[in-house]
């Protein structure tokens, strides 16, 4: 009894023990202050932060209120981010200049043929762009895993001194010195201290605590963006070709704030504030977290704060497609960038015992190849042909190495990575595999650098190919490879995985802005990470072949880089505008751009503006300008309070002018209108454009017929008279038969030389 008492009380102590560890368990958050409201005592921010920290009742901790602060923002953001209680953050939240208390989230990385398919190959383009980056030294900011600086992408042969005006730095660390920034990297930073406040520290002979990219996306994306001409670039043989970035001229520095754990928040909105406080022109940021309010918004409100300094910002829209309502990264003043295919594939094909051909995707090349001609035994282990299973999905330990053994694996995509799938295909005795797409993927192909002869096929082919195997005693099939092919039609189609609106934040703010390639771009690669980022691949590459929105945001950012240099005074609300209103909105077939997803006509829902057109948004004839004033009125019609409006103030005397009646008003190149109800008769939205093409002009409007509304333009005609006259017309829509599902066209102002289109939406809301 004795022994059982001692047991309870330890119990009992043990139980006292971890509630008091709960009670007091400290995380990071973000606190957003109001920079006006700084009382006069303090000389600077960083004492009043303190001071407001040592105001709290704070708990038992080994860290003074100094310490606690893990990060003070100054540029683009104002505040601090502290280890807190919840106690703490709960008490903070009523201090005095205290805007907002955020807990650190976990952001995601959004995971070449593409200046060619851009309009940016030909010489005369190429090199009249190259000079003008060269004399505007613009400078491209990239938020991702860090850099490998000695990939020749980043040679910094030809160029001139760094620009004066840069104020950022090359921090160093393992595997990384001062020699390893040049002219082309002109800087490079880490950014972790949130990311080890919430996991603990970073094993830096696990992970290099320095700017060297030990992942790869973030060299990827640099490059992409920003990297230099480099010949013969190529993966395992496919895409061979001269890989370069959009803007190659332009100067690169990488912001580390991903590591092997994810990316956080706090690191996140600390690299955005020393970004712009360094001099950075563009920032192209391919992550992406959940969507929440405006001014409850981190990476929003500091992307804010950049756009103020005239920092164009660049976010990629997610890859959770073809799902709608799954965008990230939705506020009016950042870009949004959904992906699209090229005109270029890597076609393999699966041929059955029965004869039939199937085609499908791979960058395999490896020496276990399949002998030429032969028929392997063909095995799909799932129990039917609809309903995934872990055996369907190749998961680790669930192939029988019996049944398996020198056949052709059928595998279904989902759960698990795709190439991984093949390791344990091989890991089994498998000898090839063909990877199914699911309903959730459709007829989406995206290639993969197999570890085993491996062939993509979509979800259609794969059902045959299972049906096929299961209805044929001793069925058959063999692989084959056809390397690369261009020309491919149709193209662009906007990828099955981009993320999709409506943006249910403000269905007047349509979301995403545009697309641009982000299938199979090749651009260059860490050299400690293997093409299939697995650790049981030993292969290594100089380049490598990645999809994602990921990928299509450097693609913007880098053009958004060519269009600064060639207008230095354009707002990179001017700059987003000239990307909108000269976008594509058909392939190569001259139809509809399709959805990779359904294979019928993709919407503005899913293509925004439509796909990119570098060339034309050079010189786009007119622009849709906005003021940091102007979005603020528009954050005052979504009503926020006077304290949550604060969020985006850095003075005491902005205030809401109320200029925007809804916020269908705001000056966005694309309109959506909303009707509040089905009996709404009539709604009005105002634009106004600004001339940056021939100075003496006049422009005519179109709009496409609506079955909802008729639509009138007043004026229908612009005449201006000399350059950056801005002109204002408004847009009635008169209910005619309201619709039960948004409708979709467009508006065209065109001069005979330019064409200015704005994607137009209208939607009817039912009655509440």
């Amino acid at each position: 009894m004795a022994g059982r008492s001692c047991l309870s009380l330890l119990l009992l102590f043990l139980l006292l023990i971890s509630l008091v560890v709960a009670t007091v368990a400290k995380q990071t958050y973000i606190v957003h202050m109001s920079r006006s409201q700084m009382p006069s005592t303090f000389t600077h921010h960083l004492q009043w932060y303190i001071s407001t920290l040592q105001s709290l009742s704070r708990e038992t901790t080994e860290e003074g209120d100094d310490e606690a602060i893990i990060y003070s923002y100054e540029t683009a953001f104002h505040g601090f981010a502290a280890k807190l209680s919840e106690k703490e953050a709960e008490e903070l939240e009523t201090s005095h200049g205290v805007l907002a208390v955020l807990p650190d989230t976990v952001y995601h990385l959004h995971t070449t043929r593409s200046p060619e398919f851009l309009g940016l190959e030909p010489e005369t383009s190429n090199n009249a762009w190259s000079s003008t980056v060269r004399d505007h030294d613009v400078i491209v900011g990239v938020l991702d895993t860090g850099i490998w600086p000695e990939s020749p992408s980043f040679s910094d042969r030809g160029m001139g001194p760094v620009p004066a005006r840069w104020k950022g730095a090359c921090e160093t660390g393992r595997g990384f010195t001062t020699k390893n920034c040049n002219k082309k990297i002109i800087g490079a930073r880490i950014f972790y201290r949130g990311y080890e406040a919430s996991t603990g520290a970073i094993d830096d002979k696990d992970e290099f605590k320095s700017p060297r990219d030990q992942d790869g996306h973030g060299t990827h994306t640099a490059a992409t963006a920003t990297g230099v001409p480099v010949s013969g670039a190529n993966l395992l043989g496919y895409a061979r070709g001269t890989a370069r970035g959009m803007a190659p001229r332009a100067r690169v520095a990488a912001y580390k704030v991903c590591w092997s754990g994810g990316c956080f928040s706090s690191d996140i909105l600390a690299a955005v504030d020393r970004a712009v406080a360094d001099g950075v022109d563009v920032l192209s940021i391919s992550l992406g977290g959940g969507v929440s309010s405006y001014y409850r918004d981190s990476l929003s409100i500091a992307a804010f704060g950049a756009m103020e300094m005239g920092v164009f910002v660049a976010c990629s829209a997610g890859n959770s497609g073809p799902d709608p309502i799954s965008l990230t990264n939705v506020s009016p003043w950042i870009t949004t960038v959904g992906a699209s295919t090229m005109d270029r594939d890597f076609p393999a094909v699966v041929k059955l015992g029965n004869g039939m051909n199937i085609t499908g995707v791979s960058l395999y090349r490896g020496r276990r190849n399949l002998v030429v001609g032969k028929q392997y035994r063909l095995v799909s282990m799932g129990s039917n042909l609809t309903t995934p299973d872990p055996r369907s999905l190749c998961l680790e330990g669930t192939l029988d190495p019996h049944l398996v053994a020198g056949k052709i694996v059928i595998c279904d995509r989902g759960v698990s990575p795709r190439v991984q799938k093949g390791q344990v295909v091989k890991d089994a005795g498998g000898v090839g595999m063909i990877l199914a797409n699911t309903a959730a993927n459709g007829e989406e192909l995206v290639a993969d650098a197999h570890l085993l002869p491996a062939v993509a096929v979509g979800e259609t082919s794969g059902k045959v190919i299972k049906h096929y195997s299961s209805t044929t005693p001793r069925a058959t099939a063999t692989l084959t490879f056809e390397g690369t092919k261009v020309g491919i039609r149709p193209s662009p189609v906007v990828a099955a995985f981009s993320s999709r609106g409506p943006n249910l934040l403000t269905l007047e703010i349509l979301k995403p802005d545009i697309v641009a390639p982000g299938v199979n771009i090749l651009a260059a690669w860490s050299g400690l990470a293997s093409p299939s980022s697995l650790s049981t691949d030993h292969r290594r590459v100089g380049f490598n072949i990645l999809s994602g929105t990921s990928m299509s945001c450097p693609h913007v950012g880098g053009v958004a880089a060519l269009i600064k240099a060639s207008h230095p005074e354009w707002s990179p609300a001017a700059i987003k505008s000239a990307l909108m209103t000269t976008a594509y909105v058909h392939d190569n077939t001259y139809r509809p751009l399709k959805d990779a997803a359904t294979g019928e006509a993709s919407s503005p829902y899913d293509h925004g503006a439509g796909h990119i057109h570098p060339t034309k948004a050079m010189d786009p004839g007119l622009v849709f300008d906005i003021s940091p004033d102007d979005y603020y009125d528009f954050l005052c019609s979504q009503k926020l309070t006077p304290l949550q409006l604060k969020a985006f103030t850095k003075t005491m005397n902005r205030t809401c002018r109320r200029t925007l009646v809804t916020a269908g008003d705001l000056n966005y190149p694309a309109i959506s209108v909303v009707f509040p109800e089905k009996n709404a008769a009539e709604l009005t939205v105002h634009r106004t454009v600004t001339n940056v093409g021939h100075a003496v002009s006049t422009y005519h409007v179109k709009v496409s017929p609506f079955k909802g509304a008729d639509v009138v333009v007043q004026p229908d005609t612009l005449h201006f008279s000399h350059q950056n006259q801005k002109m204002t017309f408004k847009i009635i829509f008169k209910t005619r038969k309201p619709q039960m599902e948004p409708e979709f066209g467009g508006l065209v102002w065109s001069d005979g030389v330019h064409k200015v289109r704005s994607p137009v939406v209208l939607t009817w809301l039912p009655p509440m």
